[in-house]
């Protein structure tokens, strides 16, 4: 017996399984990982003595390395001190233990003149540089700045799937090609406003709303990727997606004030990131366009894929916004 799936079932069928990629990633990962903390406050700035401080909510983390990080050459390690010399704390603190362990470490760093560093060192990225805050380190570690803040953004865009949903239904939404690079350029333009804005201190709005919000944004997007009817989002695509642009770009904040900011250089960090933002956003579409021809060329029946595969889409942001909502409320 030779059982035939048409038309919805097809649809249905997509739709329960991209989902469900969607959906297992974010599951697979909720499990606790080993997590510690490197604290130095700068105690003498004359001498650079920075008093360590190192917990782990393991106890063999916090045994094993009395000593948690390779600090730069200048650095000498006097536990609980660390002496760095009338040049600071400047250059590459790097965690080689970390590499191949599902470990992370939250660093915080505090200079007597008031200026904080934190940043988040895990597996993937297990040096942390500092970028010389403190005047005496000029302006050598700008190029630094621009590597690891552009490498930040491309990896936030490319990893941050809520984003990638909403650019790619936008290019299903949009076919035209100048359609599109206006659209994508109301995108940039908006987010980058209140992503500077968040970052500046000057617009502060709580995180839970702003992402169900952006998971909200992606459910309507692809409701009019299926809607055959003339619609405000048809008409003027570049105008909605200036607001949701908006929305999207206090996503994208709060991911950076979570990662941190070198307070001497934060018009160049911010200028990177947004710069990485905007390579992943591009390389995205690109992937996504080139994906969308060759299925023209090569598959029968693209419009029941393309379908189904909205349908996936639309389906996944439904449950975010389900769940961020929830969040709000439970908050």
């Amino acid at each position: 017996m030779r059982l035939t799936i048409r038309g919805p079932a097809i649809q249905v069928a997509i739709c329960a399984l991209a989902a469900g990629l969607f959906v297992t990633p974010r599951v697979a990962h909720g499990h606790d990982l080993n997590s510690a903390s490197l604290l130095l406050v700068e105690v003498d700035a004359d001498a650079g003595r920075f008093l360590m401080r190192w917990q782990a909510n393991s106890s063999a983390l916090e045994s094993d390395f009395a000593t948690p990080a390779r600090f730069p050459p200048a650095c000498k390690v006097q536990s609980p001190y660390v002496e760095c010399g009338a040049a600071g704390l400047v250059g590459t603190v790097e965690f080689p233990w970390i590499q191949g362990t599902s470990n992370h470490v939250m660093v915080a760093i505090e200079w007597r003149n008031g200026t904080r560093l934190l940043r988040v060192v895990t597996a993937s990225s297990p040096n942390l540089v500092v970028y010389g805050i403190p005047a005496s380190a000029g302006l050598r570690f700008l190029a630094p700045i621009a590597r690891d803040y552009t490498l930040l953004g491309i990896e936030h865009i490319l990893t941050g799937f809520d984003h990638l949903l909403f650019v790619f239904a936008l290019a299903l939404l949009v076919r035209k090609r100048k359609t599109l690079i206006a659209s994508i350029t109301a995108f940039t333009v908006a987010h980058s406003l209140t992503l500077a804005c968040a970052v500046l201190g000057v617009l502060r709005l709580p995180t839970p709303p702003v992402e169900a919000a952006i998971a909200l944004s992606i459910v309507l997007v692809c409701g009019e990727c299926l809607r055959p009817a003339d619609s405000l989002t048809r008409r003027a695509p570049w105008a909605v997606t200036f607001a949701f642009g908006l929305l999207h770009g206090l996503g994208f904040a709060s991911a950076l004030l979570a990662v941190g900011l070198p307070e001497k250089h934060i018009p160049t960090s911010l200028f990177f990131f947004n710069v990485g933002v905007e390579i992943g956003q591009l390389a995205a579409i690109a992937g996504m366009l080139g994906l969308r021809f060759l299925i023209t060329r090569v598959l029968p029946r693209q419009a029941v894929l393309g379908r189904g595969v909205v349908y996936a889409m639309g389906c996944t942001a439904a449950y975010w916004s389900i769940e961020r909502i929830l969040a709000v409320f439970s908050g």
